[in-house]
């Protein structure tokens, strides 16, 4: 021990013996700190190069500190000094944090001032990620975590200022468009902060005059609030979930536009003003209709929404509409929607919103935007009633023709329109053909019926009105081809086809897949699930005849569900036809259909049985069994359609179903309802094409 260090401890002794009777802890350290300031020479006490703390404390490392906790199932009754250089702040709410010392590494459960009572956020002055801390603590082995149980911050020395001069200063646009690594230098205002699980604050929304683009740093979102202006430096990323990636890629999804590797240079720690004058407006269909190949997750849109609570089991979604009250999608959360509980106050009220698609979910059949509203503004919105004629036609007309037919769609269209969430009844379409002998229209039993007929080419006129109101129109190409004689295979040969090979398939759309994108295709020899992107369901409906495209593929490494994937509708011959029931077996029992072992020839197969059909319920969850036989799904509205056959009040009805054996995560056979028979027909199960 050096001689400076017995001069410390003589007079910490000597503070120690003259103040126990009348100082409490606190007392004494601030003798110490005190006396300690006055016995260092010409040394600076508030030097970082000056290591004060070893004067003063009987500080232990890191590595022994564990050694300590290692055998401590409570926390210890005896105090330790550690110190160590902040790794990250993992809670800013209690303080947590992980901090590291050269000998080893160890997490903070809670922290609170030198003062014993003011909570970590409190704090006038609190260490961050790079900061050296000395933490008077106890210290235990929870469920074989080793920590510090409870600290006190004694004090803390800046970390050094990140060096800035290889990073290169631009404005959020400009960062939007740098290449992935670049090193950029941003400043602008919080708009803001993202939560991850435990509400633990994961990233920030930083806004300039220019654009918005995404922080991912959950220290930097831990030390900031909304309307701060602070100024980063990080690299320029375009995240997406690993388990993603491929699928991403088959859809030319390039990620979620960010900065990762941030570190906060500057935070004015102000109230700023947020400028949106910059976005773009769009209506959330708009939205919703951008690529997901273009650059714009994390930029911000303004947007007139419905914004909806929907509780589920154990979590909400908060979902914003298109003025039709349909057209929409939920919030990006990762806290079961806690962390947007501030939207309450605009439950069922249509707002200002200014949102982002944060960013997309990328499936095997499907790529799709997920929003993040980053505020949003009760105005008293109030539909201008003169627009009624321009919005029927472009939410209730359009959307219900496609480019090209290959057949008789046969399709009833819609003539009358009223919304109650707008104000109005009985808005009209009328619809006009160029060339009727390619597309006409006609009355059949007091329904208007879209038809094509020849080859070729027609323009139709799709028309709005509403009252004395001027009328609004949108015309729209419609091409009339017949099918070139396309080479195909059976469903039966499908399945038995090499896993791997591209077929080409006819047969009829049966009823939807559970938890998956697409639906059964079914002829008189067997039925297949065919997974398709979700767009490809506009125009399609069960019954029609179509020729499909895809991979005959099994989901899990040779074991799971046999099914046609990364399918296309290459041929729609429409109509109306009774899928075939003559490959379903009818004559099995309940029993036999448990008794089944795992293989993939049987996910092909469909039973019609007559069983009990019940539904359990629990805080976190909502299932479906058959006589104890678990169906598929991945959320309760996936089969609230069945639930609808129960008595009010009964979770369980004994209904005549078609059931196919699904196994599409490969852990084991489950069910599939396609339909419920009834004395008046069948019920299908339509969840994708709604």
């Amino acid at each position: 021990m050096n001689f400076k260090k017995l001069i410390s401890l003589a007079l910490v002794i000597v503070l120690l013996t003259l103040s126990l009777a009348s100082c409490d802890i606190q007392q004494i350290i601030q003798s110490i700190k005190g006396t300690t300031t006055t016995t260092t020479g010409n040394e600076d006490i508030n030097d970082p190069s000056n290591d004060k703390w070893e004067y003063l404390y009987d500080i232990i490392t890191i590595k022994e500190a564990l050694e300590i906790a290692q055998g401590a199932t409570v926390a210890t009754d005896t105090i330790y000094y550690v110190r160590g250089t902040v790794v990250t702040i993992t809670s800013p709410d209690y303080g947590a944090m992980i901090i590291n010392d050269g000998t080893g590494e160890i997490s903070v459960y809670n922290t609170k001032g030198e003062d014993k009572s003011t909570y970590f956020p409190n704090l006038e002055d609190k260490p961050v990620k790079g900061d050296e801390v000395l933490l008077l603590c106890s210290l235990q082995n929870y469920n074989d975590t080793l920590e510090i149980n409870q600290a006190y911050l004694i004090d803390f020395v800046k970390g050094e200022t990140p060096d800035d001069s290889n990073y290169t200063e631009m404005t959020v646009a400009e960062a939007r468009d740098a290449t992935v690594g670049t090193k950029i230098k941003l400043t602008g205002v919080v708009a803001r902060i993202t939560y991850a699980n435990g509400l633990k604050p994961s990233g920030v929304y930083l806004v300039d005059e220019t654009n918005s683009i995404y922080i991912y740093d959950r220290d930097i979102a831990g030390q900031v609030s909304i309307g701060n202006k602070i100024t980063v430096i990080g690299s320029k990323a375009m995240w997406i979930l690993d388990k993603e990636q491929s699928n991403a890629q088959k859809f030319g999804y390039n990620g979620c536009c960010q900065i990762e590797s941030a570190t906060l240079v500057n935070n004015d720690k102000s109230s700023n003003t947020i400028s949106f004058d910059w976005c773009e407006e769009k209506s959330v269909k708009e939205i919703l209709e951008i690529p997901v190949t273009e650059n714009v997750t994390t930029t911000v849109y303004k947007t007139t929404a419905l914004v909806k609570k929907v509780p589920g089991n154990g979590f909400v979604n908060y979902y914003f509409f298109d003025l039709d009250g349909k057209t929409g999608a939920y919030t990006y959360t990762q806290c079961n929607g806690s962390d947007f509980s501030w939207l309450d106050a605009f439950d069922g009220k249509i707002c200002t919103v200014y949102l982002s698609p944060m960013n997309a979910k990328s499936t095997s059949s499907d790529c799709y935007f997920r929003f993040l509203p980053v505020a949003v503004v009760d105005e008293g919105f109030e539909f201008d009633l003169a627009k009624t004629p321009e919005h029927v036609v472009k939410y209730y007309g359009v959307d219900q023709f496609i480019s090209l037919y290959t057949g008789n769609p046969l399709l009833e269209v819609v003539t009358s329109v009223s919304s109650e969430l707008l104000g109005f009844e009985n808005a009209t379409l009328s619809y006009a053909s160029s060339n009727e002998s390619v597309v006409y229209f006609e009355e059949v039993d007091g329904k208007l019926i879209f038809n094509c007929g020849e080859n070729g080419t027609a323009t139709i006129t799709i028309t709005g009105s509403y009252g004395d109101y001027e009328v609004y129109s949108k015309t729209l190409e419609i091409t009339v081809l017949d099918p070139e004689k396309i080479e195909h295979i059976s469903v039966s040969e499908a399945i038995g086809t090499e896993v791997g090979t591209k077929v080409t398939v006819r047969g009829i759309v049966g009823p939807s897949l559970a938890n998956q994108s697409g639906f059964y295709i079914i002829d008189a020899k067997g039925s297949i699930p065919v997974r398709i992107d979700a767009d490809a369901f506009a125009g399609l409906a069960i019954g029609q005849d179509v020729f499909v495209e895809g991979t005959v593929s099994i989901t899990k490494d040779g074991k799971g569900q046999l099914c046609i994937d990364n399918a296309s509708i290459i041929a729609n011959l429409y109509g109306k036809n009774d899928y075939s029931t003559d490959s379903f077996i009818k004559d099995a029992t309940m029993a036999d259909i448990k008794a089944l072992s795992d293989g993939v020839e049987i996910t092909t197969s469909v039973y019609v049985v007559t069983a009990k059909i019940t539904r359990s319920v629990t805080s976190y969850s909502t299932n479906y069994y058959v006589d104890g036989f678990m169906l598929y799904s991945g959320s309760p509205s996936q089969y609230a359609w069945l639930g609808e056959l129960f008595e009010e009040g009964k979770d369980e009805a004994t209904l005549t179903i078609e059931l196919a054996i699904c196994d599409w995560n490969g852990k084991g056979l489950k069910g599939c309802i396609l339909a419920v028979i009834t004395e008046d027909g069948k019920i299908y199960n339509e969840y994708n094409f709604k």
